[in-house]
């Protein structure tokens, strides 16, 4: 099914909500809209909707493509068709399909979120070849950023693009998109992901999460899996903390979990496949989540740290309650699954978490670290090797998994051998740590930041002149490693 006439109607006057100046020159749009005609079919006439991606890079340019028909520079964009769910799939579609930018390279802008950017009406001279009369287009602009440092390579359609430059917002072909992206400039449009989801990782401190079971149905975000409660930014909201109040007062209201605090910025998928960076707050609250009006789901249950591995949960999210497991005690006492079962080990014998790190060398002999993101919850603004927690799965399979995830790299198991063991604790209350640091001795690709939450940079270092901000376990192994030491300890003097 295209998009509805209600999803159309209410895109253009949320857009008009912004630009009430412009309801005169868009006065045709509602007879469109409820017209005889599909008003996003090329075949409705004079005039149908249109849909464009306004991808902007790192740098603050703007993605133009080359039209083979008109010799124009325009940003991606065409026709809508019958399998695109919203206007702003469409745009999704169209720029993946000229430009071979994926959905999962693009994410929301604060500024705009799901709402056009721009939209302008422009004529549409005669096609004979289509059979197509002048008409016109009322084209609705989507924004989108960019989630890697550069941009990807693009995989133009040649049947219709003639090229592509990208350009600064000063010199952005058409003069309105031009405009707005100048005004929006002032208001922060930089070009950098930010998160514009928030969700609440709710803990009773004692070792018991609250968890939501989404409804299952068609365009819901992750149907049918345990989540967080939370939800996406709206042009209303303030900050992102004012979204997540607004989210719970809505899905659950009277739950209002104090200690609300920025925990880490995780990465999700929505359903048209754009990269979306979520905030996630961490608060207390110790109610009955029977008692609660559940408005929204199916399901509101505590759940502890041992049953997750029994869970369908969205994804990421049971590595997000361990880590905070691991680094919030319960103050009660540790967290169910910090011990062994009942005859599973001897009497005092306390749970590990293990890590796997990449240690890789170039041809120079220069180290690959990553700078983590400023809002990382572990090690902000500091350097790391390439680095998971292992699931249920072998070490080997959890560095290789995480190489692929993180940097795009492709390892063979075969071709990695470990090099240095750490055995760490944080503080005298953490879960103790061992990390295993394996080198390859070969891979194939080019390190990429494809987790922007959580790694911003990837860059090579000469051992001799590392960054003085480097995790210290991770200089300590790297030291190690360099003086052939196969194992060492960090932070057990304190205990």
């Amino acid at each position: 099914m295209p998009p509805t006439r209600s999803h159309i109607r209410a895109t253009i006057e949320a857009y008009l909500g912004r630009h009430a100046e412009e309801r005169e020159a868009l006065d045709g749009l509602p007879t469109v809209i409820d017209g005889t005609g599909d008003p996003s079919s090329r075949a409705t006439l004079p005039g149908h909707v249109t849909c464009s991606a306004v991808v902007i890079d790192h740098d603050r340019r703007v993605l133009h493509i080359g039209h083979r028909l008109t010799g124009l520079l325009l940003a991606p964009g065409g026709h809508v068709e019958a399998g695109d769910r919203t206007l702003l799939a469409a745009a999704v579609r169209e720029v993946c399909e000229e430009a071979g930018i994926r959905p999962g390279d693009l994410c929301l802008t604060p500024q705009f979120l799901d709402t056009p950017i721009d939209v302008d009406v422009h004529d549409i001279d005669a096609n004979p070849v289509k059979s197509e009369p002048a008409h016109q287009h009322f084209d609705f602009r989507f924004a989108f950023y960019l989630t890697t440092g550069q941009p990807p390579p693009l995989a133009l359609q040649d049947e219709e693009v003639a090229g592509a430059r990208w350009l600064p917002f000063a010199d952005v072909r058409s003069p309105t998109l031009r405009a707005k992206l100048l005004d929006a400039e002032a208001e922060g449009l930089d070009g950098r992901p930010e998160p514009v989801n928030a969700s609440a990782l709710i803990h009773d401190g004692a070792g018991q999460y609250l968890l939501h079971l989404r409804d299952d149905r068609e365009g819901i975000w992750s149907p049918w899996v345990l989540a967080l409660l939370g939800g996406g930014r709206t042009m209303d909201d303030s900050c992102l903390e004012a979204t997540l109040w607004r989210e719970l007062a809505e899905e659950v209201p009277g739950l209002e979990p104090t200690e609300l605090a920025p925990f880490a910025v995780e990465k999700a998928t929505s359903v048209d496949g754009l990269a979306v960076p979520i905030q996630v707050y961490a608060g207390r609250w110790s109610g009955d989540p029977e008692a609660v009006e559940l408005r929204e789901g199916v399901l509101l249950k505590w759940f502890t740290v041992d049953m997750l591995d029994r869970l369908r949960l969205s994804p990421g999210l049971g590595e997000l309650i361990r880590r905070h497991a691991a680094e919030h005690p319960a103050a009660e006492g540790p967290p169910d699954g910090t011990r062994p079962l009942p005859g599973e080990a001897p009497a005092g014998t306390e749970l590990h978490i293990v890590g796997v790190h990449l240690h890789l060398q170039d041809e120079h002999g220069r180290i690959l670290l990553g700078l983590r993101h400023p809002n990382s919850a572990f090690a902000p603004d500091t350097w790391h090797f390439l680095a998971g927690h292992c699931e249920r799965e072998a070490a080997i399979a959890c560095l290789v998994r995480e190489a692929k995830e993180e940097a795009g790299l492709t390892i063979a198991p075969e071709d990695v051998e470990l090099v240095h063991t750490v055995h760490l604790i944080d503080s005298p209350t953490a879960r103790p740590r061992i990390g295993l640091v394996f080198q390859a001795r070969s891979w194939t690709g080019t390190p990429e930041v494809l987790e922007p939450d959580r790694c911003v940079e990837w860059r090579w270092w000469r051992p001799q002149d590392l960054p003085a901000a480097v995790v210290p376990y991770t200089r300590w192994a790297i030291d190690g490693i360099l003086a052939g030491r196969p194992y060492s300890e960090l932070g057990w003097g304190e205990r």
